[in-house]
């Protein structure tokens, strides 16, 4: 089966969402991206550029191919440029209510019949959103992975109401136009790969804060012990703090399993605004994200 999927939109342009949207340019689709403010959207569009410009720099593609990537992506404030849209994908922020008022607004404006849309949640329940629409059978979870451009990997969590056509219309998508990898997950939070990744990134963040090892002695163990690529903190830095409790709040809130429980230590930090690499300062310090 051939993707039907030609015409995508974005909703959200910050760290995920401009990188699906680049995603989708590079592999040839129109994409039309929208962000709250007109502030909001060219910090996406330079992200966009820089990124896509980072790509040919270093011999990921080349100059043309950067040149029509961004040809192919347009910006908005308005929803309701997405009302041809084949496929909507929301990437913003991991709240339940706002990715709900998202859908209903989407529900509305999308007018094509048989468009698809979408959330890149990390742990919120799809049929939630789902049920919020009038179109309960075409929505589903494609949650990529940061940052999207680079990483091979994308997760297809249909809801209990998504039809099996929409389904395949998004594997087709994923796995011949973009060229990841699709792996399928019940709704269930956290996924396969949160599911798995985070207690082990909150079994490290419990063992710096109890003293048992330094940040450097937890991740030089699993980067040298364990061949991972980077240690759980610095990993946790990357993702975002913030994101990494979210997730854990709902995991333990659908499953009130203690590991799925945020460490103190977490908490405060997310209240304190030290958020990772994207805030400057995590459990490591950084330059300052643009």
């Amino acid at each position: 089966m051939t993707s039907d999927i030609e015409r995508v939109g974005v909703v959200g342009c910050g760290q995920m969402g401009s990188g699906i949207a680049e995603v989708c340019a590079r592999a040839g689709l129109d994409v039309r991206v929208a962000e709250t403010t007109g502030e909001a959207l060219e910090l996406g569009r330079t992200r966009l550029a820089t990124s896509l410009g980072r790509a040919a720099e270093r011999g990921k593609i080349t100059a043309e191919a950067r040149d029509a990537a961004l040809e192919r992506i347009t910006f908005t404030t308005d929803l309701g440029e997405f009302a041809d849209r084949d496929l909507v994908v929301e990437a913003v922020v991991e709240s339940e209510q706002v990715k709900t008022e998202i859908f209903q607004v989407l529900d509305q404006v999308v007018t094509r019949p048989d468009a698809i849309l979408a959330s890149n949640t990390s742990a919120i329940p799809l049929v939630n959103l789902a049920v919020s629409t009038s179109r309960p059978g075409q929505v589903l979870g494609i949650h990529f992975f940061n940052p999207a451009q680079v990483q091979r990997l994308v997760e297809l969590i249909p809801a209990l109401t998504t039809t099996e056509e929409t389904v395949k219309r998004a594997e087709s998508l994923v796995s011949q136009v973009l060229g990841k990898h699709a792996i399928k997950s019940q709704d269930r939070s956290g996924f396969v790969v949160n599911a798995l990744l985070v207690p082990y990134l909150l079994a490290a963040i419990r063992m710096f804060e109890s003293g048992s090892a330094s940040r450097e002695d937890i991740d030089s163990g699993m980067e040298l012990g364990c061949a991972h690529p980077l240690g759980p903190l610095k990993l946790a830095d990357l993702i975002g703090l913030d994101t990494v409790a979210s997730i854990a709040e709902s995991m333990y809130a659908e499953m009130k399993e203690p590991l799925y429980a945020s460490p103190p230590l977490l908490l405060r930090m997310v209240a304190a605004g030290h958020l990772g690499r994207k805030s400057g300062i995590g459990f490591y310090s950084y330059e300052r994200a643009r």
